[in-house]
C-alpha cells in the first residue's frame, strides 16, 4: 500500500532537497558577501580605534519614556505589576 504513495513521497523529498539547497547557498552567499566584509571593515576599524568609541548604553533596551520625541500618554505606576492570566 505504501508503495503506491512512492511517487508523491519522491516528489516531496525532491522539493525539500531543492528548497534546502537554495537556502544553503543563500546562507553561504550572505556569509561571504555580507558578514565577512562587515567584519573586515567595521570590526577592524573599531578594533584599531579608527571609529567612534562603542557605548553599550546606546544599544541597550530603552524604556519608552526615555526616548527623545516620544510622549507617553499612560505609564504603569511603579510597583504595579502587569495583570497575569488567571490560573484555574
Amino acid at each position: 500500500m505504501l508503495l503506491t504513495l512512492w511517487p508523491f513521497y519522491q516528489f516531496l523529498w525532491t522539493v525539500y532537497f531543492f528548497i534546502m539547497f537554495m537556502i544553503g547557498f543563500w546562507c553561504i552567499f550572505m556569509f561571504f558577501g555580507w558578514i565577512i566584509p562587515i567584519w573586515l571593515t567595521e570590526g577592524l576599524r573599531e578594533y584599531f580605534g579608527k571609529g567612534p568609541k562603542f557605548d553599550p548604553e546606546e544599544v541597550r533596551y530603552k524604556r519608552l519614556y526615555e526616548q527623545e520625541g516620544v510622549e507617553v500618554v499612560y505609564r504603569r505606576p511603579e510597583g504595579e505589576a502587569p495583570v497575569a492570566p488567571a490560573h484555574h
